[in-house]
């Protein structure tokens, strides 16, 4: 999957007519691609950036029907989450796994109330369930949750989810897309709308690598950029109406000690109405997350500081050690595309729809937004269904609900006794054996980091890898599990990476720290900002 040979073939022998081009390279429009790409449709992706690059990447890491939801009554929401989790499990086995979540009791109402609620959510789920949800005693909780404030626990109540790694599932769907004859490029920004007699004919594009333009022309095209959008529809027609109201969420990685146990910690109320969870992840903890509307949409969001002391001071009240700031090892945020209401200032995206909305222009352009990871298969499928139309074309069955992503194991994960290939999924052999070809690509890129050099050949061999950022944030996770070392070793990344792409000294000084990666890690929270966020403990019931 070399993206050299991808863009040739745009500008030369590519068909003179797509069924359909999809906008847009984060879950979204990857799902719609891989969906129109297995009902045997000639799809086309294009993707601004890298994929993934936005929200994609930045999510709390669950595959979940949505506690939340639940709760405010939206069960039809939480019937459709509940299903595409199922589905995930089974055909993403090799990234998508199940997670026990504790719900701490502090008062004699929660257990009760939250038990009777889970049991709900348990029987929403149906024959896609994962386990039953149980009340735990006080002791069997500070058991699976040691590091969990004792002061005051009655107990818990335990039930169960999803959990993924959202950019390496991304890229997995980019590789489904081409096992299954679609083309997908990165790095190609389209920057006009096609049109004839008023109507979408197709779109121009700007390899952003090399500035070359070409056209490709479809019977209908998809505009799935998320948070975006609107900027999309405003090439269409610049009148167009606001359809999204970006709302922020943020998260902190910490150490796994501040999380002992294999268990994730469910808060279902906070300060703000929000859910917040600590989650083990890729050996360790992701805090979040928060809710905050802001203005625009921003490719790089960062977080603020009355966002980062809130997930403190939530955290600090259920866990008995309290995370300083000294032991953040990154700060990510992401942003929600949530579909406005009518006449919404959206200034409290909290509530706004979470569910996913499809709109046709006058042109033809059809615009998919809102929706979340979970859901994402359904919205492609229920995208296509109506692309198919404006394309004038025969319906075509969707597969989605039993294809397997690229990867999925047909029997158990793969592991070795030192390195853990399995979110490699089918191809964690050959990366493996990659590994084991050279001694130089079995040595780690830095010694806090799990990588190793052979996953960036791979990434940029088989991945479209094209960046020090592509590899360290989406590819590997390393930005993600430790910034400061990521900057560490983003010169030997970058060697890598010329070799593999045939790139000059001027990309490695392009690629030292200082550039992007300094940018990402500068999100780490600033000491003295968060002396003042984070405080000291209140004096009174600090669960309530």
């Amino acid at each position: 999957m070399r993206r050299e040979a991808v863009l040739d073939y745009l500008t030369g022998g590519a068909p003179t007519r797509w069924d359909l081009i999809v906008i847009g390279g984060g879950a979204t429009g990857l799902g719609c691609a891989v969906d129109a790409a297995s009902r045997g449709l000639r799809v086309l992706l294009l993707e601004g950036h890298d994929f993934a690059k936005g929200t994609s990447s930045r999510s709390t890491k669950l595959v979940h029907g949505g506690v939340r939801y639940l709760k405010q009554g939206n069960i039809s929401l939480v019937l459709e989450a509940l299903h595409e989790r199922g589905l995930l499990c089974r055909n993403a086995n090799h990234l998508v796994h199940h997670l026990a979540f504790i719900v701490p009791n502090y008062h004699w109402w929660e257990g009760p109330f939250y038990g009777i609620g889970l049991k709900v959510y348990d029987q929403l789920a149906g024959k896609l369930g994962l386990q039953p949800s149980r009340w735990l005693g006080r002791d069997e909780t500070l058991r699976r949750l040691p590091n969990l404030e004792p002061e005051g626990l009655l107990g818990g109540v335990v039930y169960y989810d999803g959990q993924f790694d959202d950019a390496r599932l991304a890229i997995n769907l980019v590789q489904t897309i081409f096992d299954h004859g679609g083309q997908a490029l990165n790095y190609a920004p389209v920057v006009e709308l096609v049109k004839e007699a008023g109507l979408i004919t197709g779109v121009r594009a700007r390899c952003a690598e090399t500035g070359v333009e070409f056209t490709a022309h479809a019977r209908a095209v998809i505009n799935a950029t998320g948070v975006f959008c609107d900027a999309v529809r405003r090439l269409d027609d610049p009148s167009a109406s606001l359809m999204v109201a970006p709302s922020q969420g943020v998260h902190l990685v910490v150490p796994r000690e501040f999380l002992a146990g294999n268990d994730a910690i469910m808060i279902p109320h906070t300060d703000d109405g929000r859910v917040l969870f600590a989650v083990p992840w890729h050996d360790r903890v992701v805090l979040g997350t928060t809710d905050t509307p802001v203005p625009e949409a921003s490719l790089e969001p960062r977080a603020l500081a009355e966002e980062v002391g809130f997930i403190f001071q939530n955290a600090d009240r259920y866990l008995a050690r309290q995370p300083k700031p000294g032991d953040v090892l990154s700060v990510f945020a992401g942003q929600r595309p949530l579909v406005r209401a009518p006449s919404s200032d959206s200034s409290h995206t909290a509530a706004l729809s979470r569910d996913h909305v499809i709109v046709v222009a006058k042109s033809g352009l059809l615009t998919i937004t809102g929706g979340k990871w979970t859901t994402y298969r359904r919205m492609a499928q229920d995208a296509v269904d109506q692309a198919l139309q404006v394309a004038g074309l025969e319906p075509r069955a969707c597969v989605t609900s039993t294809l397997p992503v690229h990867g999925a194991f047909d029997g158990a994960p793969i592991v070795d006794g030192q390195h853990g290939w399995d979110v490699y999924g089918s191809d964690g052999p050959v990366v493996s054996a990659l590994a084991a070809g050279e001694p130089s690509l079995g040595q780690k890129l830095h010694p806090d980091l799990p990588f190793v050099a052979a996953e960036v050949v791979w990434a940029a061999r088989q991945e479209m890898g094209r960046t020090v950022e592509d590899v360290l944030a989406r590819r590997t996770r390393a930005l993600l599990l430790g910034a400061r070392a990521s900057i560490a070793c983003a010169p030997k990344v970058a060697a890598l990476l010329a070799r593999e792409l045939g790139r000059d000294e001027a990309f490695l000084v392009r690629s030292r720290p200082g550039k992007g990666l300094a940018r990402r890690a500068s999100r780490l929270p600033p000491p003295a900002i968060c002396k003042v966020i984070v405080g000291s403990r209140p004096a009174d019931d600090h669960r309530s």
